[in-house]
């Protein structure tokens, strides 16, 4: 897998992912709501780690840097 994902983009889906973590520890969202949310902080989590995400490759997004053919 090639790397899809900048490093803003992966701080962005972390900072997502640690809100919900909060907001589902101190019972102020619950229920199914609760468990899809955490479901999808689960995948954020996931694919910030990988630097890919499966959803970014069928379009050919990317928010990693570009790499340089000459090393400058």
């Amino acid at each position: 897998m090639k790397k899809n994902m900048g490093s803003a983009d992966r701080l962005v889906r972390i900072l997502i992912a640690a809100v919900i973590a909060i907001l589902y520890f101190t019972h102020v969202i619950g229920g199914t709501v609760a468990i899809v949310l955490l479901a999808v902080a689960g995948i954020f989590i996931l694919t910030s780690f990988m630097s890919f995400c499966p959803l970014y490759f069928p379009f050919g997004i990317s928010t990693a840097k570009k790499e340089n053919p000459n090393g400058r």
